[in-house]
């Protein structure tokens, strides 16, 4: 990247002038506000933007053009995992969006919002409350105070019923590099009640280039929310052996090919997995290669009752409708499952209740699950918390700073593998093998999750949690992913979504994609400075 030393300086004024000096951070403060990352990543920040106007936004960006300043848009800055904050390239200024929080429409009739990217997870499900309106936040685990467009334009999902997050996107608007702006041609033509509802517009479907891309900053977007079911239940099973995984996935396979729309996902973890979001981390049980001996594993899933694999899925629809796939479920998986169970969001809290009058360390574990059971049970809701979150967590011997969890700021080492695993018995044991194998080599606990898309493919997110304060653990856990991305791609399993360190190294891997790609970015961002780096090469 060129250096851009001089240039900085004018546009710092131009961009004060403009902003005001209170909403543009130089130096430390925008390290201090956006440096921080749970990959171990970093960047050089010179500043940080912070927009309170969406119109400013041509402006800025004719200014960055003017002085060839890279810059990097974020909507919430949340991404953790993946780079939280930053950019893919050195030296960008960031373009913080956070402060863009209106929901600007919202057609109680359809059930389709149009928002900032500010918005989080927990305003719109507090909008919504006290409105009445009966529709469902898409939620995931990253908790209520991540960005809703922020998620959608990297293509993520959740556990609602619209599991995928940018299928429900129906329109967006976005500032270009130049500062020229893009609105949907179904928009522009037909007007915007028809372009709410109908994702594909007319002619060339465009919106889509500004999914995982640097081609544009959405400053909008409208969203098709579900309306909220009459009966909502979560089924869960065990496997009571390891040899039951294969059997189990071609019977997920088969529920969600006969029960569409009914069953809005199942997830099958690991006993790692359920362990790092129920029991405390046990560090003095630590063998000398860094990692917990499988027997303690062991025992400690014989404490909180937790067998080698742990399925949670989420049924939606009416009463009728979920009280028969309950039955098509349980006559699929008869064999298979043990300690089947279909939950309501009563039941859940009827436990968690109950668990608080038994006494001793058995109640300590029955509450610690069953508050997990409830919290869970609000997500699949469509109500954002922080369930989730504290998996980060497991491997920091800090407690949480002052308000909402934030595992950046709060020095947490985590970084998320999350490649797509078809739904086959024999791919997805051979999978779970090789990330076995080279988490541990690494020295990091293989916390495993396999989560449907469809009665196809699985996305499987693996948190590599570390140590952040030690530069080994961090070195041992950046190099524990390139590993995983380079021995997945040979046995054909890719990640959806890329942390911000490894996207150079889609240059080994792209051909006539990436030639295709450089054609749109030349037109779009001849100058590159636009998200330079960013899912391109």
């Amino acid at each position: 990247m060129q250096d851009t030393t001089n240039q900085l300086a004018p546009a710092i004024d131009a961009w004060q002038a403009m902003l005001g000096p209170d909403n543009v951070l130089q130096g430390d403060a925008a390290v201090q506000a956006w440096g921080a990352d749970t990959t171990g990543a970093a960047r050089r920040l010179p500043a940080a933007l912070r927009i309170r106007d969406s119109k400013l936004l041509p402006e800025v960006m004719r200014i960055a053009q003017r002085f060839r300043i890279p810059v990097h848009p974020i909507s919430t800055g949340n991404n953790w995992g993946y780079g939280t904050a930053l950019a893919a390239r050195d030296g960008c200024v960031i373009i913080d969006l956070s402060q863009l929080r209106a929901i600007l429409h919202f057609d109680r009739e359809m059930g389709v919002v149009t928002l900032e990217p500010g918005v989080t997870q927990g305003m719109l499900a507090e909008f919504l409350a006290k409105n009445d309106l009966p529709f469902m936040v898409p939620t995931t685990g990253a908790g209520p105070h991540c960005s809703l467009l922020g998620n959608a334009l990297e293509r993520g999902y959740g556990v609602t019923p619209i599991t995928d997050h940018f299928a429900a996107v129906t329109d967006l608007e976005a500032v270009l590099a130049d500062g020229s702006l893009y609105r949907s041609a179904m928009r522009e033509a037909g007007g915007e009640d028809i372009a709410r509802l109908f994702k594909w517009g007319i002619g060339p479907y465009a919106s889509g280039l500004f999914t995982q891309s640097g081609l544009g900053i959405v400053t909008r977007m409208s969203i098709m929310l579900a309306r909220r079911p009459e009966k909502v239940k979560v089924c869960l099973f065990s496997l009571k052996d390891d040899s039951l995984l294969e059997p189990a996935i071609e019977k997920i396979r088969t529920i969600l090919g006969r029960l569409p729309g009914t069953v809005g996902g199942l997830n099958l973890m690991n006993r790692h997995r359920v362990l790092a979001m129920s029991a405390p981390y046990p560090a003095s049980q630590v063998g000398a290669d860094g990692l917990i001996p499988p027997d303690v594993i062991e025992a400690l899933g014989g404490q909180y009752q937790i067998l080698p694999w742990t399925g949670f899925g989420t049924l939606y629809g009416t009463a009728r409708m979920v009280k028969a796939a309950q039955k098509e479920i349980r006559a699929e998986l008869k064999g298979v499952a043990s300690r089947l169970l279909f939950l309501s969001q009563d039941n859940a809290n009827t436990l968690l209740k109950l668990s608080r009058w038994i006494p001793g360390p058995a109640g300590r574990r029955l509450s610690s699950t069953a508050s997990t059971l409830a919290s869970s049970m609000e997500l699949v809701l469509g109500r954002p918390n922080e369930t989730a979150l504290p998996l980060a967590y497991w491997r920091n011997p800090q407690p949480h700073g002052d308000g909402p969890r934030d595992p950046a700021r709060d020095g947490c080492g985590l970084i998320w593998y999350a490649p797509l695993v078809p739904m086959r018995g024999a791919g997805a044991r051979a999978y779970v093998q090789t990330v076995r194998e080279i988490t541990r080599r690494h020295g990091i606990e293989p916390l495993l999750t396999f989560t449907s898309l469809s009665d196809k493919l699985f996305d499987s997110t693996v948190p590599l949690l570390f140590d952040r304060n030690s530069p080994a653990a961090v070195a041992a856990a950046q190099a524990c992913y390139r590993e995983l991305i380079a021995a997945g791609r040979e046995r054909g399993w890719f990640p959806y979504r890329l942390a911000v360190d490894a996207m150079p190294e889609l240059q080994g891997w792209l051909d006539d994609s990436a030639r295709l790609h450089a054609r749109l970015r030349r037109e779009f961002d001849p100058h590159d400075l636009l998200a330079p780096g960013r899912y391109h090469v």
